[in-house]
Order: C-alpha cells, then sequence, then structure tokens
C-alpha cells in the first residue's frame, strides 16, 4: 500500500489511455494490469460522443481514479487552463501537469513546469508533475508543494527504459515526496528494475498500448511491477567482483 496526497493505492502501477486499438481493449488492459489510476488528456475526451462512444464510458471510476493531464500544452498559460477545465469536466482536483518543451523529443519545459506548479499549488490543486531526471528540478518542485515528482525515465514512447539510472537513484535519496518514473519503459523488466531501485510508482503507456498483444503486456507489467517492489523490500545481495560459494566452507566433512 502506498498514499499519494489523500489517496491510499495498493497497486503500483498507472495506465494510460491513448493509442489503444479500441476503448474495450483499453478496459481490458486496465483490468489486466490490475491498475487503481489511470491518467487521461483531457484535451481528447470528446463531450459530444454519445453513450458507448465516450472514453469515460470504458472508465470504471468506482474502481479507478482518473488523473487528467495536460497533455500538448507548451505554455504555462496553457497547462494551467486546462488544468481548471478538467477540476471542472470530472470533478477532481487532482492533474498530471505537462508543460511540453520540444516536440520532437517531448521532453518538458522544467521552467515552465515550475511555472505552472507554483500557480496550481496555490489554486488547491494535487499536482503531480512531469519532469526530466534532473534532480535539482526534482527538489525545486517537491519545495513548491507537488504532492510527487514524476521524471522520465527515457523520452515519452521511447521504450528504452532508464537510460540514467544515477540520476534516479539521486532523486530517490532526496525525495521528501512519492518519485513515480513516468514515460520511456518498453517492457516488464524495465518496470521491475524501477521498482527494484525504489521508486514508488510507474506511469506508462505506449509499452502497453502499442505491444502485440495489449492485455498480456500489461499482466505481465502487473507482475513486474510486483516482482520489483518485493525484491526492493527484500534487499538484495551486494554486487561483489569475485565469486562466493554458495555452501559454508566450515564444517565440511573431511575424507
Amino acid at each position: 500500500m502506498w498514499t499519494l496526497a489523500d489517496r491510499t493505492f495498493s497497486s503500483r502501477l498507472v495506465l494510460g489511455t491513448g493509442k489503444y486499438p479500441s476503448f474495450a481493449v483499453m478496459r481490458d488492459c486496465h483490468l489486466a494490469g490490475a491498475t487503481e489510476m489511470v491518467t487521461l488528456a483531457i484535451r481528447r475526451v470528446d463531450l459530444s460522443a454519445p453513450p458507448g462512444e465516450n472514453i469515460l464510458d470504458f472508465i470504471d471510476r468506482d474502481k479507478v481514479h482518473v488523473l487528467p493531464n495536460t497533455a500538448g500544452c507548451y505554455t504555462a498559460e496553457d497547462a494551467v487552463l486546462t488544468a481548471r477545465l478538467a477540476r471542472e469536466l470530472l470533478g477532481t482536483n487532482w492533474v498530471k501537469l505537462e508543460v511540453i518543451g520540444d516536440p520532437d523529443t517531448l521532453f518538458p519545459d522544467v521552467e515552465g513546469t515550475l511555472e505552472a506548479a507554483r500557480v496550481l499549488v496555490r489554486d488547491g490543486f494535487v499536482v503531480l508533475p512531469y519532469v526530466t531526471d534532473d534532480p535539482v528540478a526534482c527538489k525545486q518542485l517537491a519545495d513548491i508543494g507537488c504532492a510527487a515528482v514524476m521524471p522520465l525515465a527515457a523520452p515519452i514512447g521511447s521504450g528504452l527504459g532508464i537510460r540514467n539510472p544515477w540520476n534516479l537513484q539521486i532523486i530517490l535519496e532526496q525525495a521528501k515526496v512519492p518519485v513515480i518514473v513516468d514515460a520511456g519503459v518498453g517492457t516488464a523488466s524495465d518496470v521491475a528494475v524501477a521498482l527494484e531501485m525504489g521508486v514508488t510508482a510507474v506511469l506508462l503507456n505506449t509499452a502497453v498500448a502499442g505491444a502485440s498483444d495489449p492485455v498480456k503486456m500489461a499482466h505481465a507489467m502487473r507482475l513486474g511491477v510486483e516482482g520489483g517492489r518485493l525484491a526492493f523490500e527484500a534487499g538484495r545481495i551486494p554486487k561483489k567482483l569475485y565469486g562466493s560459494a554458495s555452501s559454508p566452507i566450515g564444517g565440511v566433512v573431511g575424507r
């Protein structure tokens, strides 16, 4: 179990809602991943869609917490406006804050993210900011009052896995809020590595939605999260340059 703001979750896997072959497949992936929170690009919600064709019809909001995001925003002003619209539409003060700085890499604009975070925190939002794996930026966002920090593992949708574990380790050592790896993981082993390092949770979308079998991959991600967390809690053995015998030498029966 882990706590974020005023909510407690048992699942440490947060899934997205985009790029799936259909809304029905998306729903099945959420079930297979046993996720309790999904992120939703508020700009992509079609309020005029008839019943059964609205993405919200495929999310059981009694069991799954919807986290609106500000995807597609390139300025702090746009992100703040989108967050406020999401609050009115969905009745939640939670927001995944995204202020994109580069359309090619989709890396965040750190300065814009900090600016928007200050406004939204003052406005009573539970802010979960997508940010680079920069320990200084993560510390600044936590000091502003963000409920968590969400450093990327690699560029959004790249599937490269954790590119800079050393920066992530520093963020974890300094963090006073939950650390959620957001973006860049490609498969279950990437997720397991992140959880083994001690991150609180992982948010991913493309790795599941773009898989040949999205539902099976969602299940794999669930198992990766569970295995990685158990390994972290168990405590791995130290890495050594030389081997050591598994069986003790003392007490060996002589010839």
